[in-house]
């Protein structure tokens, strides 16, 4: 067996396998037939556990440093917990404390920056250099974390081939930030030959990659979207993830800061998903765009659960 094999036979043992749920209210709600990829339940609470175990079983640095908002972060610090590494995260000072609290709890090191001072990735490059022999971990811009995001993929299709009695997926909804997760999902399909329509979701105030499919190149965003996905607040897709996003993808949807909340709050009373903003992103595409997905069979990713929890409170509430 090769060593991407043995690497591959690892991260499926170590991950969690995704969440399958149905939801008769939300197939309703949106006139579309809608099954639920949750990785709220993964380990660390997002589909982030399955990029950072990838890229950290495959390197021998000892320290791995990354910029995250959190859940790579949290993913980072558990998958070197588990293999003996350590790890340094820097953090926006707009993190959720919860991921914050997340990163420290599996021993990872945070570096807290405000972004309108010095950016992550310039505070990134001045912990490397104070530490030679550390490797440089991009939350989203990789081949290994792209690898480690296609094992969800896989899932999807073996899914419909255990499950679904031949009524394949007409749509994959899934959010978009750095474009790590739809590129690995677009190459799973691709390496399973499944033609199946991949859309990204977006929160509007954040769309560069919507931006980057409509000019055909990557369109960067000049500050850090302050967007309730916190997840999506990149200033641009990734360049290995570029090419797979622009033939991958049949659209982006753009969504309003609203439309995440009202999301979350659907989720929550339809499906009894405790979802994160940037988690609700393909439920929030799903609704906003109800004609397009009309009576379709329809699989959204929700991404993750790591929501602080003043912040759910105040958004179900409302």
């Amino acid at each position: 067996m090769s060593q991407t094999l043995d690497c591959a036979e690892l991260l499926r043992r170590a991950v969690r396998p995704t969440t399958f749920v149905q939801s008769r209210t939300l197939s309703e709600l949106s006139g579309a037939n809608v099954l639920i990829a949750s990785e709220t339940f993964q380990h660390t609470g997002s589909f982030k556990f399955r990029a950072a175990y990838n890229v950290a079983q495959q390197t021998n640095a000892p320290h791995l440093i990354a910029a995250s908002s959190g859940n790579f972060g949290q993913a980072l610090a558990c998958a070197c917990q588990l293999l003996s590494k350590q790890c340094t995260i820097v953090m926006p000072s707009t993190s959720a404390q919860v991921k914050i609290d997340a990163v420290r709890y599996y021993g990872g090191i945070v570096e807290i920056v405000d972004t309108t001072k010095i950016s992550r990735a310039e505070r990134v490059k001045q912990l490397a250099f104070e530490d030679p022999d550390a490797q440089v971990v991009s939350a989203y811009d990789d081949q290994l974390v792209i690898d480690g995001n296609s094992s969800l993929g896989d899932e999807l299709v073996a899914y419909v081939e255990k499950f679904a009695y031949g009524e394949k997926f007409d749509a994959i909804i899934v959010p978009v930030g750095g474009g790590g997760l739809a590129s690995g999902i677009i190459r799973a399909l691709q390496r399973h030959n499944d033609q199946t329509h991949v859309y990204g979701a977006e929160p509007k105030m954040a769309n560069d990659a919507s931006r980057s499919l409509q000019e055909g190149k990557i369109v960067k965003n000049e500050s850090e979207p302050q967007s309730i996905a916190d997840g999506a607040r990149t200033l641009s897709v990734g360049l290995n993830n570029w090419p797979i996003l622009q033939s991958g993808l049949q659209a982006i949807i753009e969504v309003e800061e609203a439309s995440i909340e009202d999301a979350v709050r659907v989720l929550f009373t339809t499906a009894n998903l405790k979802v994160e903003p940037t988690g609700a992103l393909a439920v929030a595409a799903l609704l906003a765009r109800k004609e397009l997905f009309a009576k379709k069979n329809v699989c959204c990713i929700v991404s993750g659960g790591n929501v602080d929890a003043a912040v759910y409170r105040r958004i179900l509430s409302e």
